[in-house]
């Protein structure tokens, strides 16, 4: 399943920060950040709960870029 999520982040290199933070995340098979358009592809792992997932991606986030936001 893949989802698309509204982000905010200041910088290009923020952006990537986030994309490693939740390609780590467990339940996350891919994740695609693109900085310009303030968007978050994020592809789940079969049977994952997308909602759990992305909590804890919001949490991995925050912990590379304390002043990013994902919009759940």
């Amino acid at each position: 399943m893949k989802k698309t999520y509204k982000i905010e982040v200041d910088c290009a290199n923020c952006a990537n920060k986030m994309e490693a933070a939740a390609k780590a995340t467990e339940g996350v098979a891919d994740c695609v950040v693109n900085f310009m358009a303030l968007k978050m592809n994020v592809e789940f792992e079969e049977n994952a709960d997308p909602k759990g997932v992305m909590e804890k991606v919001l949490k991995n986030c925050k912990k590379v870029e304390d002043d990013c936001e994902i919009y759940l």
